[in-house]
Formats: structure tokens, sequence, C-alpha cells
């Protein structure tokens, strides 16, 4: 990255990335680290976590998964919107099953029913289980950058964009390997998740 973008400010609050750390709490922690959307398929591991804890009769207040979204599965961080207007299928080569043409939306975000492999496989769905979601602020800043020169616009503005486009609930935090690394401090274990 540039030098003025490295020194730039994150887009996430320092504070709103501190309490969301906050958040991880139980016996069962851990962190899922996607460096690539590889079909959603981060999201089926954070599901399976969180399934077979609830299984083997673990509480949901004693169990925590942390998806960290970097490098190119930040695009699961982002409305249908963003998609559609910086063609995300093929910035971050994803196919939409539905078409079969290069996706112009966030599948794993408000799916059609029978869309996705296992129903409550989505961005909703496991935030309504609990759990938590953060996307890199380093890879947000990187792609929009490349994105924005391919589309001869501001790098500035396509990332401003970019950040008022993050799903709710999802945390923007510093960088994505700062983030794994906070998590395992409070006391998550590590899983690669693509």
């Amino acid at each position: 990255l540039p030098a003025d973008m490295m020194s730039a400010p994150p887009a996430g609050d320092d504070k709103a990335f501190e309490a969301w750390l906050g958040n991880i709490k139980g016996k069962h922690k851990q962190v899922f680290d996607s460096m690539t959307n590889d079909n959603g398929r981060p999201l089926a591991w954070v599901r399976v976590f969180l399934l077979t804890n609830k299984a083997v009769g673990a509480a949901d207040s004693d169990v925590t998964a942390v998806l960290i979204l970097r490098h190119e599965s930040i695009a699961l961080a982002m409305e249908s919107r963003l998609w559609a207007k910086y063609k995300f299928g093929d910035v971050f080569k994803v196919t939409d099953p539905a078409t079969k043409a290069s996706s112009v939306r966030n599948v794993w975000s408000n799916p059609k029913p029978g869309e996705l492999p296992f129903p409550d496989m989505h961005i909703e769905g496991l935030q309504k289980r609990g759990a938590l979601m953060g996307v890199c602020d380093m890879a947000l800043t990187f792609y929009s950058m490349n994105v924005a020169k391919s589309m001869n616009m501001d790098a500035a503005e396509v990332k401003k964009d970019w950040v008022s486009g993050i799903l709710p609930g999802i945390q923007i935090v510093p960088s994505g390997v700062m983030a794994v690394n906070r998590t395992q401090e409070k006391g998550c274990t590590y899983c690669y998740a693509g």
C-alpha cells in the first residue's frame, strides 16, 4: 500500500473494536480465519462449530464463534448494492449459484429459501446464533484502491462507499491479522477457514 494509505487511521473505531472483542465469552471460543470466500465455506465452518457444540450440550452462553474476513473474503461482509456496483463477482471470482454467472449480489446475506446448502448458513442466521464477525480494514483499503483504479474512480470515495455498505453487526477491524491475534489473546483457539 502507498505510504499515505498505510498511515491513515483505520475505518474502524478503536473503542468499537475493543468493545467487540469484549463480546468473546464462554469456555468454547474459536476464531475462524478466512482469506477467501470459498463459496461461503467459512460460514459453514462457523455453523458446524455452533451446531456441534449445541449437540453435545454446551450452552449458547458458553460458546463464541468469531469469523475474521480478510483478503478476498471481505466481499462476504458487504451488501448486495456494492456487489452490483463494483462487480464483486468478477473482482472476487464468485459465481452466483442461481444464475451461474458472476455474482452481482451477496448470496450469503438474506438468501432465498433453498439457495444455500444449509438454511442457516448465512450472515444474519449466524449472527442471531451469537457469531461475531470482523472485516479487515487493510483489505478494504487495498481492494477498494485497486477497484477504484480499474474503474477510474477516486480511491478514497470508493473506500468510503464500501465502508458504508458493511452489513449490520460486522465490525471493521484494523487488520485481519491483528484481529486473529487479539481474539486468541481473549482465549479463542484458531481455525483456518479458507
